[in-house]
């Protein structure tokens, strides 16, 4: 068999080999199961204390599965769980150098079994055995609780490795286990094994492994049924190892884990000495009689958490707990002596669920935003919690609002901050006093996959920290980025840095020593290794020898115990701060220490926003500019700060008023200032299609009123009317120059000249179309009665229509501009937006939107009255290819204009309105001009340059043809040459 590491289940159920002094404990299942060794090939025999693979930790007895080739119960009337005893068979095979011995599970004690139902109620479910241990041998045995794996979750006991928590401690333990055990001055002959496991950060779980600690106690001797076990051959049981008897435990690392272990551990006399839990309860010597620690308790932090509040001037704070012993103890505590200190209001007390649903976090910072005015958050959580919490924050855009005050669970580790320190920043957090242990760091960053065999969740940890992946098959996995290559080096491929609670750890386990030396000294004198009277160890005495220990820890301060198993109130002050503005290469720096009083250097504090001005956190903070106090009903100490919103401003503390129309409010609203004027101006972007359009058609106009009057003689021109012609290309131009007045910046001349040219242009286009279709229509409908020509069809009488016509449009506007002279007027209620920023006041003419529509109003009646002549002379010969176009053009205007309606008025209320209504006019004008002009002059100027040969006069028709056709007066309106 092969050493080495076997890559498997995260949590350790697949065991390392290969490392003589380490017992990497498997799972037994509380004692429920036999193993035996097959008679196939050898390497497919497995040897003692292998890994069942049926068995799964946490099932229950009665349903385990158990290998079909091991012989039956002693006892048949005995179910497994009830026998509590533990077999291992196998043919009988030299061991492997370095086999990993796989722990058995409880024997009966009837005495002890009788006296503690409970302790045998959880045995009896099966949970007695671990999941995965490192063992130590040693003479005497030391229990270990560390939390290398975090919760599970969906319903698997253990999650994902922590690396700094679980492991570096635990590697702490190991380390000072070697120095000891390597010290001649200190248990001299005597070496120290250690059993430890893993609570995967829940206190259940973590009693379900504990029990391991006390099967020596309730293990019996058995009655001999072990005789009748036989496995296949006839080959007699191998009896797996006794349990070690653990003299003392170190650990746990959550309050609440400890809580859950001291309850078990008292009733055996275990004394306990943990590295972490805090929370006051644990104090209570009358429940946790044999419960140490090397960290101050939460009373004590608590008191320089009220300090720290206090001395930045904070009176109004909210508190933050994960639920257990931990998290409430500790703000139980802070309110207790908040209160008695007094000048201390707490707006919430917001408790964490042990198991939050999805979206509490984000339920909790909404809690917390009820009272935005308490941005001092005191949180008593653990690590995972307040890394959601953090994230909640951050989701909910609150970065650098809350002002975090964070106890030791948080302390100078990056976990929680890591990839959120941004809203870290300014965080201040307290840690027991402590020390980076140098030798530890020389220590762990030696270590390999090849020299630290014993510890069986390194492998995991190598994987974790190299992100590569080790196999057993040496296959590369599917979703690994690389394999292992056991060269790789902590600190140099990887980044290190040493876990804040190693000191403790270390400090620990030298408590016990310490305690057991001068047991050993007191018992044993003169002995070298353990003597009788050591054997076993009394608990109870050895919990007096540990009270009385004072030694210089691994940091060189003193460690030593109260009357309650407490260590004295040493902190270290940091903050969270930002490096040259940044937060993602913040860090931890140290702001002070507390030592029953607090000393606080608040002039290196360093904060968002103003980072030298310290924020505030009270129950009546002063309100901001541009902000009324609104005094709450019955608290006359407190006020809302409601804003000055919309026009309003701040008069006074208590009033906001409304700013002039013409004014809009500062930015912060606590005065007012005037509104920014705007008009369309020549380079805005919606000025820019209606003066290309408009510079195209007045040049398309000048090239036809060139090409016309060169040509002015042809039949072409002469048949398209040239007087009304000239007229309504007249027309055309005004059309396409009104857009620059449109655009041009209002004034008392610009103005006037809009309301002259806007309809001018149109009724002088419109009346020439209308005269011309009206003579058309009058000339056949004539035609069909006689032969007589109708009156008024000669060019000078066409011109006078016209223009009589137009007339009617200039007088209006005469009078109009007489009665109501043209002027410049800035309206601000236009643009007058919710928001008061984007307010503006609009230079313009003096023209609502209805005198605009009525000052085209009488154009748009002469283009529908056109149209009508348009349709009614849509019946004349082909001949006169005049009545044609005119109709298209005048059906198409009227689309354009149908069009124009609903857009313009559709934006009245937009902020946008002079940009698109003015827009929207001058496009509507452009294509409409440029209608006329493409439909009734474009192909007769294509005819004159490019076919000069189809404008040549023809020969005269005969007298008849004319007569059928009532053709008009000689050279006007005939047909144009094809």
């Amino acid at each position: 068999m092969s050493s080495g590491y076997y890559a498997g289940d995260r949590h350790g159920q697949l065991e390392p080999r290969g490392e003589p002094t380490a017992l990497a404990q498997g799972s037994s299942n509380g004692g429920c199961l036999a193993v035996c060794a097959g008679d196939g090939p050898e390497e497919e025999r497995p040897r003692t204390g292998a890994v069942d693979p049926v068995i799964r930790q946490g099932d229950p007895c009665d349903k385990v599965q158990r290998d079909p080739g091991c012989p039956p119960f002693p006892d048949p009337g005995l179910g497994p769980c009830q026998a509590l005893r533990a077999f291992s068979c196998s043919v009988p095979l030299p061991p492997a150098a370095g086999e990993v011995m796989v722990g058995p599970g409880s024997a009966r004690g009837p005495r002890l079994l009788a006296l503690l139902p409970p302790l045998v109620a959880l045995a009896q479910a099966g949970v007695a055995g671990a999941a995965g241990s490192v063992r130590l041998a040693g003479g005497l045995t030391l229990g270990g609780l560390f939390p290398v794996h975090a919760r599970g979750a969906g319903g698997r006991a253990c999650g994902p490795l922590k690396k700094e928590q679980g492991v570096h401690r635990l590697e702490a333990m190991l380390y000072a286990l070697d120095r000891v055990n390597a010290d001649p001055e200190l248990l001299p002959g005597v070496r120290l094994g250690a059993r430890l496991l893993d609570t995967c950060s829940r206190d259940t779980y973590a009693l379900e492994q504990a029990l391991s600690f006390v099967q020596a106690l309730i293990r019996g001797r058995g009655d001999g049924d072990e005789a009748a076990v036989r496995c296949p051959g006839g080959v007699p049981p191998l009896r797996a190892a006794p349990p070690e008897r653990v003299v003392a435990v170190v650990g746990a690392s959550a309050s609440s884990v400890s809580i859950m272990v001291a309850n078990v551990l008292r009733l055996f006399a275990i004394p306990q000495i943990s590295y972490a839990s805090t929370a006051p309860e644990l104090s209570d010597s009358t429940r946790y009689d044999y419960f140490s620690r090397v960290v101050p308790p939460d009373s004590y932090q608590a008191q320089a958490m009220v300090d720290i509040v206090r001395a930045l001037g904070w009176n109004y704070v909210s508190t933050l707990a994960s639920e257990g012993n931990y998290g409430e103890s500790g703000v139980e505590a802070f309110v207790q002596i908040s209160r008695e200190a007094g000048g201390v209001c707490i707006a919430q007390s917001i408790k964490i669920p042990r198991e939050p649903k999805p979206g509490e976090f984000d339920k909790v910072i909404r809690r917390l935003m009820e009272t935005p005015s308490a941005r001092g958050i005191i949180i008593f959580a653990n690590e995972d919690d307040i890394r959601r919490v953090l994230e909640a924050a951050r989701q909910a855009n609150l970065t650098g609002h809350f002002l975090w005050v964070g106890s030791d669970s948080w302390g100078a580790k990056t976990s929680p901050v890591l990839s959120l320190e941004d809203v870290a920043v300014g965080a201040i957090t307290i840690l027991p006093k402590r020390a980076s242990i140098y030798g530890f760091d020389q220590y762990f960053t030696t270590r390999s996959l090849e020299n630290n065999r014993r510890n069986i969740w390194f492998a995991e940890f190598w994987e974790e920290n190299f992100n590569c992946k080790l196999t057993s098959s040496g296959t590369l996995s599917e979703d690994s980025t690389r394999k292992c290559t056991g060269e790789e080096r902590i600190g140099r491929d990887s980044t290190y840095e040493q876990e804040g609670k190693v000191q403790f750890v270390i400090d620990a386990v030298y408590a016990i020593a310490h305690a057991l030396h001068s047991m050993h000294q007191a018992l044993c004198p003169g002995h070298t290794g353990l003597c009788p009277a050591m054997e076993p160890t009394d608990g109870r005495m050895l919990l007096q020898y540990i009270r009385a220990v004072r030694f210089n820890g691994s940091a060189g301060t003193p460690v030593m115990f109260n009357e309650n198993g407490d260590a004295p109130g040493r902190y270290d002050i940091f903050q969270y701060q930002a490096t040259n503005g940044s937060a993602a290469s913040g860090g931890y720096h140290a702001v002070g220490q507390w030592a029953e009083t607090l000393q606080l250097d608040v002039e290196i504090l360093q904060w968002v926003g103003d980072p030298h001005e310290v924020p505030l956190s009270q129950c009546s903070l002063p309100c901001g500019p541009g902000e009324r106090k609104k005094m709450v009903k019955g608290v006359p100490c407190c006020w809302h700060c409601e804003a000055c919103d919309g026009y309003s401003f701040q008069v006074d503390e208590v009033t906001c008023e409304a700013c002039p129309g013409d004014m809009r409010p500062t930015r912060n609203h606590t005065g007012c200032r005037p509104t920014p004027v705007v008009r369309l101006s020549w380079s805005s972007p919606w000025a820019a299609p209606p003066l290309l359009l408009a510079v195209l058609g007045i040049l398309a106009t000048t090239t036809v009123v060139a090409t016309f009057v060169r040509h002015n003689d042809t039949p072409i021109v002469r048949a398209s009317g040239r007087e009304l012609s000239y007229v309504l290309l007249t027309g055309t131009f005004l059309i396409y120059a009104v857009t620059f007045l449109l655009v041009a910046e209002p004034g008392v001349a610009v103005c006037a000249a809009r309301r002259l040219f806007l309809g001018l242009g149109t009724s002088l286009s419109y009346s020439a179309l209308l005269t011309k279709t009206n003579r058309i229509y009058r000339i056949f409908e004539r035609g069909k009665r006689s032969v007589t020509p109708p009156p008024f069809i000669s060019p000078t009488s066409q011109l006078v229509i016209t223009f009589s016509l137009t007339c009617v449009q200039v007088v209006g506007v005469m009078a109009w501009l007489g009665a109501r002279p043209p002027h410049s007027v800035i309206d601000y209620e236009e643009q007058r937006t919710v928001d008061p920023e984007q307010a503006r006041g609009v230079l313009k003419c003096d023209m609502s939107d209805l005198s605009l529509i009525g000052c085209l109003g009488y154009s748009l009646l002469l283009m529908v009255t056109c149209t009508v002549y348009a349709i009614k002379a849509r019946g004349v010969p082909e001949t006169f290819n005049e009545a044609k176009p005119i109709g298209f053009t005048m059906y198409t205007t009227c689309i354009i204009w149908l069009a124009f309606v609903p857009i313009f008025f559709g934006t009245a209320q937009s902020a946008e309105k002079i940009y698109i209504q003015t827009t929207t006019l001058t496009v509507s004008l452009s294509l409409s001009a440029s209608v006329s002009l493409g439909m009734l002059y474009v192909p007769k100027t294509y005819i004159i340059l490019f076919h000069p040969e189809q404008n040549m006069q023809k020969r005269k028709r005969s007298l008849k043809a004319t007569s059928m056709v009532a053709a008009p007066p000689k050279g006007e309106d005939t047909e144009a040459p094809k």
